[in-house]
């Protein structure tokens, strides 16, 4: 469908700019006090936001049968808030040092990149198996590189 050919990539923007939104806020709280706390803040009020948008989906959307999730859900696949306790937290850490907002976004950046690489040339998590392309190579050396300017070149 073209019209999701578009919108996602937008989609996965808006996520990155909403990700370091949330960083930086979270390094700030986290300068004052300390980054687990405020992982647990962060993590309180966006339990709480996600609630809140459960509730106005489930009451302007009639519930069908086939909108249930599947009982063959794997268990694991419900312990996706561990990494992100710990991206809040380390994210926290490394934004009130030397690296900075850019530097830390640039190098998570790169983090993602990689394991989203060994995660599709693998099929980890139910991913679609996906073989490794020059392209990608090229595309991380790139990433790096600029990973490398952004945090050499001050």
């Amino acid at each position: 469908m073209i019209h999701e050919r578009f919108s996602n990539p937008l989609l996965a923007l808006a996520a990155g700019a909403l990700l370091a939104l949330m960083i930086g806020i979270n390094s700030l709280l986290a300068s004052f006090n300390s980054p687990l706390f405020a992982s647990w803040v962060a993590h309180g009020v966006g339990a709480i936001t996600a609630w809140l948008l459960l509730l106005l989906l489930r009451w302007r959307t009639p519930r069908s049968a086939s909108s249930l999730p599947p009982a063959s859900v794997p268990r694991w696949a419900y312990l996706g808030g561990i990494p992100g306790a710990l991206t809040v937290v380390l994210a926290a850490i490394t934004v009130n040092s030397p690296l900075a907002l850019s530097g830390s976004l640039a190098l998570m950046l790169t983090g993602q990149v990689l394991f989203g690489m060994v995660s599709d040339s693998c099929g980890w998590f139910g991913v679609i198996k996906r073989r490794l392309s020059v392209n990608d190579v090229i595309a991380t050396l790139l990433i790096l590189s600029g990973c490398a300017l952004l945090i050499f070149l001050r």
